[in-house]
């Protein structure tokens, strides 16, 4: 147990997926696992683990920001021994060839946050996912025709919507950066992963866009993210 985790250690699996939303933990265990069961409820993050096909799997909500995911991320690593964490998620699109519910994996997160200044005194804006677990995804992808869109994004501190000038916030990252979609979780799980040795990738679910003024509500949110939740689960039972 730890001061955000209630869980005995053999109630969380090797694998985790993470959704933000602790509803959408709730929805993914009671709609795809079996024999699905409650482990942690401190501060209603909800989290659960089953089986999906036999294989069993915690789905663990994170929370919003990176904070809080590197709060959970960490102390599933470091005191579950949990070795893969994929987070299963939603973003902003800031590409005008993506819309609402394309699947985005990511392959680098910037953030311009400190926050691995704050956890190991190191100065790092910039961080790919695990390539092997990424390599998996893709290929998951294609064996299930499901379509899933490799793509950098940009981990923001603050909701982008409420920027109050969102092109100087864009003018200050890399040219070269190719930016396609933005949240916020990414670099602290990658971050945290690189450091504790474990892995980590990232699935996203395209839900507004800042050039096709496209919204889904939501309610639709937690419940209309099946293709990239289902993608997560089969690419699961190759680790």
């Amino acid at each position: 147990m730890t001061p955000h985790i209630s869980s005995q250690k053999d109630d969380i699996a090797k694998i985790v997926l993470c959704p933000g939303d602790p509803l959408r933990a709730k929805y993914i265990a009671e709609n795809f696992l079996d024999n699905p069961r409650l482990v942690n409820s401190v501060r209603n993050m909800l989290a659960y683990t089953g089986t999906y096909k036999g294989k069993e799997i915690t789905i663990f909500s994170s929370g919003m920001g990176m904070p809080s995911m590197g709060i959970y991320c960490y102390e599933l690593y470091k005191f579950y021994d949990v070795d893969t964490i994929i987070r299963i998620g939603s973003c902003g699109a800031y590409d005008e060839s993506l819309n609402i519910f394309d699947t985005i994996l990511v392959e680098k997160s910037y953030t311009e946050g400190n926050f691995s200044k704050a956890l190991n005194n190191a100065d790092c804006h910039l961080i790919e996912a695990d390539e092997h677990l990424n390599s998996l995804i893709k290929e998951t992808s294609n064996e299930k025709n499901i379509n899933c869109i490799p793509a950098n994004v940009l981990c923001g501190e603050c909701f982008d919507y409420y920027v109050e000038n969102l092109n100087i916030l864009l003018d200050r990252l890399p040219k070269d950066f190719n930016l396609k979609a933005a949240e916020m979780e990414s670099f602290a799980l990658f971050y945290t992963a690189k450091y504790l040795n474990k892995k980590a990738a990232c699935l996203l679910t395209v839900v507004d866009s800042h050039y096709k003024k496209q919204q889904i509500s939501s309610e639709d949110r937690e419940k209309s993210l099946n293709d990239m939740i289902l993608l997560a689960l089969e690419t699961s039972l190759k680790i």
